[in-house]
């Protein structure tokens, strides 16, 4: 009984301390679940980076959706870049506490690659954040490719924990949160979802981060238009959404028919970053 205490009290201690540092939502796996759901290649799994890893403690912090909106401009890049900045600092912060309880604990960095030039010619990182969330409990896979959490939907960046202490997981959703609506595949600037079949789409990621490259020249990286569009999140309750607006947008652009609605987002495209032309 007193290992099962002393355990939820390490999980509330760092629920706790997580969110005085910033963290939105916070999740609990156990390295069982890579092996249990073998939805990556053994070399992913937590356990095999670092042979130690007996818990993952995943961080989510909310990308905010009037900045979201602008992309690409600079406005979204600077909130990427400071949610970034935050989950590695938060993240930091919790594996160094477990540390000071006597625990072996590091943090795998947010994105896991050094420039979208890599993920042109390697489109995969060493560490799945999004799988560490589902295993987590913080949501489920959506037909994007990203996490979809009931709090912001696909609107949220992750960073993971590694950690020898055993710690109970969370439950696990039991209820795919993506609703199969496309509006990703619709309104993606770069038509990289190429099926309709299954709940989570085929898509060519080379042709995504080629994308990816050329909005980071222009300095307007990242791109966010499959989150920005998805309708799933309680986000929405606080800003909306206008679906009609995102299917619109392409076309609104190009014939500057009905164009004052969009005339915020223009205005922050047309500042601090080189414009972006549509694919």
């Amino acid at each position: 009984m007193s290992d099962i205490n002393g355990s939820n009290k390490l999980k509330q201690d760092i629920i706790n301390k997580a969110k005085e540092m910033g963290a939105n939502i916070i999740g609990f796996a156990s390295v069982d679940r890579w092996d249990e759901f073998k939805e990556t290649s053994p070399e992913y799994f937590p356990q095999n980076i670092w042979p130690e890893t007996k818990s993952i403690i995943v961080l989510g912090i909310q990308i905010f959706l009037p900045m979201l909106e602008t992309t690409p401009s600079i406005v979204y890049s600077e909130l990427y870049n400071t949610t970034n900045r935050l989950l590695d600092e938060t993240a930091y912060k919790l594996a160094n506490y477990l540390n000071t309880l006597g625990h072996r604990a590091f943090y795998f960095p947010r994105d896991g690659y050094g420039d979208i030039s890599i993920l042109v010619k390697k489109p995969a990182a060493a560490f799945s954040h999004v799988l560490a969330g589902k295993y987590a409990g913080l949501g489920t896979i959506g037909y994007n490719h990203t996490l979809l959490t009931k709090e912001f939907g696909p609107r949220v960046r992750l960073v993971s924990v590694l950690t020898d202490a055993v710690i109970e997981p969370d439950e696990l959703l039991n209820k795919d949160l993506c609703i199969k609506c496309e509006m990703c595949k619709r309104c993606c600037p770069a038509s990289v979802y190429t099926t309709t079949e299954t709940l989570i789409a085929n898509m060519d990621k080379k042709k995504c981060a080629e994308y990816h490259s050329k909005l980071k020249d222009a300095y307007a990286y990242p791109c966010g238009v499959c989150i920005k569009v998805c309708p799933i999140g309680e986000d929405r309750k606080i800003y909306g959404n206008n679906a009609k607006k995102y299917l619109n947008e392409k076309q609104a652009l190009a014939t500057c028919e009905g164009i004052e609605e969009y005339a915020g987002w223009i205005h922050a495209r047309n500042h601090g970053s080189k414009e972006v032309k549509s694919e």
